[in-house]
C-alpha cells in the first residue's frame, strides 16, 4: 500500500502505482521514499512510515511532513522555522546511537519534509499502559540510559524541552532507549540564556522556568524526574504535586510499589520546582544514581510515613436546581406535555480571592464511579460517544461557573511575560459576568498557569471524564435535568428541538453566568452558553483503551483538543452530557470558553 502525501487526499493506493488514483499526485517522494502508512499527526506536521527504495533491504524510515493547522502568518512562519531547525539539530544529534539519525531534509511542492531513522518499538507511555507501573529497578536503568543521552545533547548546547514518556522509545531489537522528537528543542546561545522565549513543551512535564519562556539545561532534568514519577505511579503529574504542602505527593499513589528512600530523594531533587534546588548537571545526577557521590540528606521515616492530603475549609451554599417531567395527555395518551420542577440543592465550596473584588467559587465534587458516554438508544447521539465504559473519579473542585470576563481580566494582569490575555481585544460579547470566549486551548492553559502561580494551588483544565462526571452529577438522562431541554433551562439555539420539547428562544449571544438553574452538584451553565475546553486530546471513540481513573487522555500529538457542553449557538443535542466536540488548540471563537479545576486537596467542611 502507498499513501498519497497530498494533505487533502491521503488516499491509499496499490503497490507499484506512481500516481494517486484519486488526485493524481506523485506518490514516491523524491523518487526514493515510499509512504506506507500514517503514524500520526500533530499541530504542525503529519508523520508517515515509509520505505527507502534506494537501499537493497528497503528499510523502514519516518517521513515528517510540515503541515501547519494554525491560523495566522506569523504562527505558520514560526512553525516553519522550528521545523527547519529540527532538521538542523537532528543532523548533528543523530550521530548519537540512541537518537534517530536524520536521513534527508528537502522541500517538495512547497512543503517541507524531513526523513529520519525509524525506531521500531514502544514508547514508555505505551509500556506503562500495557504493563502497569515501573519498578525501582526499571527506573534506575531508565535514568542511566537517558542521562547518558542527555549529556550528549547538552554538550551540543541543545535543550530538548519535551522529555516525557511518549518521547522515549524502547527499541524492540535490543531494548535500548531512544530519545525522540526534537521539534521543541532549543539551541542555547550565551547571550540568550536569560531571554524570554517561546513557551514550548508538554504542560504536565514542563519545568516552571520553562513555562515562563526561560528554559535551562536543568529544565530537561525536571522533565525527566517528573517522567519517572509518572511511570512509578501511573498518575498524571498534575495530580502528583501539592502546592499547599509545597512538595510532590507521589508516594500517596504508589499502591504498594516499593521505592527506596535513596531513589525517592533523587527523583524529588530532579523534579524540584525551584531551579536552584535542583541537580545542576547531568553528571551530578549520574553520580547519585550510580552511588558514586555523597548521599543526599535523609528524609526521616519516609517509608513509614502515611502522608495526609492537604485540606481546604469549605462552606455550604444553596442553589436552585430543576428537573423536567414529560407527561401524556389527550386521547390514549398520544399528546405530551412537560413540567419544570424546581427545588433547592446544597453543596460545599471555597472561594479563591483574585483581588479587585473578583473571586472564583470552587465547588466540591465528590468522588464516585459512573458510565461515561451515551447508550446506543439515546437520540441524536454520536458514535464518538461509544462505547460506554466505567470510570472512577477522585474528589476534586470545579469552578461554579465558566471563567468570566471579570476573572479573566484580573488573572491576565498577573503576569505580562507570556500571552496577551486581554478580553477587551477579543471578546465578541461584553459583560463582566458573561463567560470569557474567543479563547484558545493554549489561552485557557495559560490562564490556569498564571492562576496557579499567584495562588499556590495547581489549577488546570478538567479532564474530559471529570467534566462529564461533574455535568451528569449522578444522572443518566441525556441532560442533567431530564430527557429533554428547553430554553427556560439553558442558552442554546432554540430554533431547534430535542425530543418532545417545543422550540424556544434563540438569544444569539452569551448570557451572564448563573442565569439558569444549576445541576445537582451546584454547577451552573454546564449545558449551553459556552463550549468548554478540556485537557484531553481528541479521540474519535472510546474503544482504544481510554483512562479509567478520570485522568486526561493524552497521546502527545497536540493536534485537536476536547470541547464539552454546547454553546449559545449549538443545537440542543450538542448540549447533552455525553456530547463531544473538538477544535485545534490555537483556534479561538465566540463559542469557546472554559472553567477551572483544582484537585490538590480534600474538602474540610466548616
Amino acid at each position: 500500500m502507498i499513501y498519497c502525501l497530498n494533505p487533502d487526499c491521503l488516499h491509499p493506493n496499490p503497490d507499484n502505482f506512481q500516481y494517486c488514483q484519486k488526485c493524481g499526485s506523485k506518490l514516491v517522494l523524491t523518487e526514493r521514499y515510499i509512504p506506507r502508512s500514517i503514524l500520526g499527526q500533530g499541530g504542525f506536521g503529519r508523520t508517515f512510515l515509509a520505505t527507502d527504495q534506494y537501499k537493497p533491504s528497503q528499510p523502514y524510515c519516518v517521513i515528517k511532513q510540515f503541515l501547519p493547522q494554525a491560523q495566522g502568518t506569523d504562527t505558520i512562519e514560526k512553525a516553519s522555522q522550528l521545523f527547519a531547525q529540527e532538521a538542523q539539530r537532528l543532523e548533528e544529534l543523530g550521530k548519537h546511537p540512541q537518537i534517530p539519525e536524520l536521513m534527508a531534509y528537502f522541500i517538495v511542492d512547497n512543503r517541507q519534509y524531513l526523513v529520519q531513522e525509524f525506531v521500531e518499538g514502544n514508547t514508555l507511555q505505551a509500556e506503562l499502559n500495557h504493563n502497569r507501573v515501573f519498578t525501582e529497578k526499571q527506573i534506575r536503568a531508565l535514568l542511566l540510559e537517558i542521562l547518558e543521552i542527555l549529556e550528549f545533547v547538552h554538550s551540543k548546547q541543545v535543550i530538548h524541552r519535551d522529555i516525557k514518556p511518549e518521547n522515549i522509545i524502547r527499541r524492540s531489537s535490543d531494548n535500548k532507549l531512544f530519545l525522540v522528537d526534537f521539534g521543541a528543542a532549543k539551541v542555547v546561545q550565551q547571550q540568550q540564556r536569560t531571554a524570554t522565549g517561546t513557551i514550548i513543551g508538554s504542560a504536565e512535564y514542563c519545568a516552571p522556568e520553562q513555562s515562563m519562556g526561560k528554559p535551562f539545561f536543568i529544565s530537561d532534568l525536571y522533565s525527566l524526574g517528573v517522567t519517572c514519577l509518572h511511570l512509578l505511579t501511573g498518575i498524571s503529574p498534575f495530580d502528583l504535586y501539592s502546592p499547599l504542602e509545597g512538595e510532590w505527593v507521589w508516594r500517596d499513589y504508589l499502591n504498594g510499589n516499593v521505592v527506596s528512600d535513596e531513589l525517592g530523594k533523587i527523583l524529588e531533587k530532579l523534579a524540584d520546582p525551584i531551579a536552584k534546588h535542583r541537580f545542576q548537571s547531568v553528571a551530578e545526577v549520574r553520580q547519585q544514581v550510580e552511588g558514586k557521590s555523597s548521599k543526599l540528606p535523609s528524609r526521616p521515616n519516609i517509608q513509614n510515613k502515611t502522608p495526609s492530603r492537604p485540606s481546604i475549609q469549605t462552606q455550604p451554599f444553596e442553589f436552585e436546581t430543576a428537573t423536567i417531567t414529560v407527561t401524556s395527555k389527550g386521547f390514549f395518551g398520544i399528546g405530551k406535555s412537560y413540567d419544570i420542577n424546581r427545588s433547592r440543592g446544597r453543596a460545599e465550596f471555597f472561594t479563591e480571592d483574585l483581588g479587585n473584588g473578583v473571586v472564583i467559587d470552587m465547588v466540591a465534587i465528590p468522588g464516585g464511579k459512573f458510565l461515561m458516554g451515551s447508550p446506543e438508544n439515546e437520540p441524536r447521539r454520536s458514535d464518538s460517544e461509544s462505547p460506554q465504559h466505567s470510570v472512577t473519579i477522585q474528589p476534586f473542585f470545579m469552578g461554579k461557573f465558566p471563567v468570566t470576563q471579570a476573572q479573566w481580566a484580573v488573572v491576565a494582569a498577573f503576569d505580562k511575560v507570556k500571552i496577551n490575555l486581554n478580553p477587551d481585544d477579543q471578546s465578541e460579547f461584553k459583560g463582566a459576568n458573561r463567560p470569557v470566549e474567543t479563547v484558545s486551548w493554549y489561552d485557557a492553559v495559560e490562564f490556569c498557569a498564571r492562576l496557579s502561580q499567584r495562588t499556590g494551588k495547581t489549577y488546570r483544565l478538567p479532564s474530559e471524564a471529570e467534566w462529564e462526571y461533574a455535568c451528569r452529577a449522578g444522572t443518566t438522562t441525556p441532560f442533567y435535568f431530564g430527557e429533554i431541554i428547553t430554553t427556560d433551562l439553558a442558552n442554546y439555539d432554540g430554533n431547534y428541538t430535542y425530543g418532545l420539547a417545543p422550540k424556544g428562544e434563540y438569544r444569539e449571544q452569551t448570557t451572564d453566568v448563573g442565569k439558569f438553574p444549576a445541576n445537582p452538584f451546584g454547577l451552573f451553565d454546564m449545558c449551553g452558553n459556552i463550549c468548554e475546553w478540556c485537557r484531553d486530546e481528541w479521540h474519535g471513540y472510546y474503544s482504544n483503551n481510554p483512562p479509567r481513573d478520570g485522568s486526561a487522555w493524552l497521546i502527545g500529538n497536540h493536534n485537536k483538543y476536547l470541547l464539552r457542553g454546547g454553546s449559545w449557538n449549538s443545537y440542543p443535542s450538542c448540549c447533552r452530557s455525553a456530547s463531544r466536540g473538538y477544535n485545534f488548540p490555537v483556534h479561538a471563537c465566540s463559542l469557546m470558553g472554559f472553567r477551572v479545576v483544582y484537585s490538590g486537596a480534600s474538602a474540610r467542611i466548616l
